[in-house]
């Protein structure tokens, strides 16, 4: 999901709209769009930090989109949304059994899928 990627800065969690990756062969730091994915050997970037960027000496910046904007909301946004309201309305775990019915669960051997009770009578 998009939305959820942040700026990789340190202590920046502003949300990603560039990601920059470097071409070190050339001495050239390429900041285009947000990639689908995130990969190993790149960062992702705020606004600020996209426009703010500066190369090392003697490298060179090339920007492939001049203006960054937020990404849009994307199909798997929208699953991952239905995902969530999904997993949140389902019905909770049964409650964990009385102390007398658990102790004598624990005390009774164990036949397959079934168990014996020990009653009183």
């Amino acid at each position: 999901m998009r939305s959820v990627r942040q700026c990789t800065r340190t202590a920046c969690g502003r949300p990603a709209v560039a990601t920059l990756t470097y071409v070190y062969a050339d001495s050239t730091a390429v900041l285009g769009p947000l990639a689908q994915q995130a990969e190993p050997h790149s960062y992702d970037l705020c606004m600020e930090h996209a426009e703010r960027l500066t190369a090392p000496r003697g490298w060179e910046v090339v920007r492939l989109t001049p203006e960054f904007a937020p990404a849009a909301p994307s199909r798997d946004d929208l699953l991952a949304l239905a995902d969530a309201v999904r997993e949140a309305g389902r019905q909770p775990e049964a409650e964990p059994l009385p102390e007398a019915v658990g102790s004598a669960l624990a005390e009774a051997p164990r036949r397959g899928h079934l168990r014996v009770l020990r009653g009183e009578g």
